[in-house]
């Protein structure tokens, strides 16, 4: 695709006040993953406005917008549209105040928190840019909304729902997301292996209730429970192999009703991370050797219920496409601010897609403040900033010193829009 020099610069400053209105509004109205119904009501609006072909309800409440602009290649662009069961405390003027009902019933504060507020509203102003600079591509872009990203649910929902049937198949499926331990400014590319298999697991262990005044007349499932959390953390110290990537984290212990009643029972949560499938496999095989083993031990009535869910596998950058990649992203936005990425402890549904056997890329995009990144990497600890990723110029800085004149901060969106069109524009065909 050719473009005069600065012209997607000088699109994205033209897209950015809009941008930033609608990641405003997505940010004071989030919704919990399968809930997003404004937000994809929303999104379809705004991709229907400029003139795609959307079809909302793709797997529950998922868009898909179709922009045919002639024969070629067609790309696909996914974002997610789900927030997360958290407070906001970022103290700024448009934090949410939204509380919803989880699937438990409980009522529980919402807040965008992941950044999937940043990645909506830069994905519509892309299919902006793209539209208003059609003359210079051809081929089809294809915009999804993914919902459920966070249970790990929702890409292999739209699959199922036909995804690649009813639309075009996409010849490169592409995602981004905005991180902290990265200054705005830079992006990350990883080749291969970007992030984790997850596996999330509940064991129900069970024992012999009674009063805590007789413990002799009981099996107490708290103490079973308790010895298989000690137990689980040898998986990775002694069991796989050093240098190998695993952790076997247990989230939470639920147990009892009242201080002086052993029950019946007591539940552990784990999450389960890998990066390769045979570490996986024997990751697993210990966790329901350790459980069982604890369990019979301790002369339990029963073996332990142990159930998955909330699993997918690590998202792989196909290394040609990634090659590709890297090169559009060091001419936009210059060579040093693109670093060699390792491998993410994190995990994310948007393997899905590339599993169906699409080539598949997932760009990493700095968020954090770079002064304050800069200063916190002096000090030698870890930058946490606010969950509001902050761009104080960033992207300026990547341009050119003709381009670097000064403006205010720029918002939120500004970070993703110039990889976003960049990508699209230049993997799909020119005219």
């Amino acid at each position: 695709m050719q473009r005069a020099a600065g012209a997607p610069m000088l699109e994205v400053d033209v897209a950015y006040a809009k941008a930033y209105a609608l990641y405003i509004a997505l940010h004071q109205h989030p919704e919990l993953s399968g809930s997003e119904v404004q937000t994809a009501a929303r999104v379809a609006a705004e991709l229907r406005a400029l003139g795609y072909t959307v079809t909302e309800h793709v797997g529950g409440t998922g868009v898909v917008a179709i922009l045919r602009n002639g024969p070629g290649k067609t790309v696909m662009l996914r974002t997610e549209l789900d927030a997360l069961p958290v407070e906001e405390k970022t103290g700024l003027p448009f934090a949410s105040k939204v509380h919803a009902k989880d699937p438990a019933g409980r009522d529980v504060p919402v807040g965008h928190m992941c950044g999937h507020d940043l990645h909506m509203s830069a994905l519509v102003a892309t299919a902006g840019i793209m539209v208003r600079s059609r003359a210079s591509w051809q081929g089809t872009l294809m915009l999804v909304g993914q919902p459920a990203e966070e249970t790990i649910s929702g890409a292999k929902a739209m699959i199922r729902d036909g995804i690649f049937t009813r639309f075009p198949r996409p010849d490169e499926v592409l995602a981004l997301h905005v991180v902290n331990e990265l200054p705005a400014g830079q992006v990350g590319v990883a080749t291969g292996i970007y992030d984790s298999n997850a596996d999330s697991l509940r064991i129900t262990i069970y024992g012999k209730g009674g009063h805590g005044s007789a413990p002799h007349t009981t099996v107490d499932p708290i103490v079973i429970a308790a010895r298989t959390v000690l137990a689980l953390q040898t998986i990775v110290a002694r069991e796989v192999k050093p240098g190998q990537f695993a952790v076997v984290t247990v989230g939470y212990v639920t147990a009892g009703t009242k201080n002086n009643i052993i029950p019946d029972q007591a539940e552990l949560g784990l999450t389960v991370r890998t990066y390769k499938p045979e570490i996986r496999k024997q990751v697993l095989e210990a966790i329901t050797r350790i459980a069982n083993a604890e369990a019979q031990a301790a002369g339990a009535p029963r073996a332990p219920l142990i159930e998955g869910y909330e699993t997918t596998d690590a998202v792989y950058n196909d290394p040609a496409l990634t090659q590709r990649l890297r090169a559009v992203l060091e001419a936009a936005l210059a060579k040093d601010k693109v670093v060699t990425q390792e491998p993410i402890t994190a995990s994310e549904d948007f393997s899905a897609f590339v599993a169906e056997g699409i080539p598949g890329f997932y760009l990493t995009l700095g968020g954090a403040d770079p002064q304050k990144y800069e200063q916190a990497k002096a000090a030698g600890t870890r930058f946490c900033g606010p969950a509001r990723p902050e761009v104080d110029c960033a992207m300026r800085r990547s341009r050119s010193p003709a381009q670097q004149v000064p403006r205010p901060r720029p918002p939120p969106p500004w970070i993703c829009i110039a990889p976003w069109t960049e990508v699209a524009g230049r993997f799909l065909d020119p005219p």
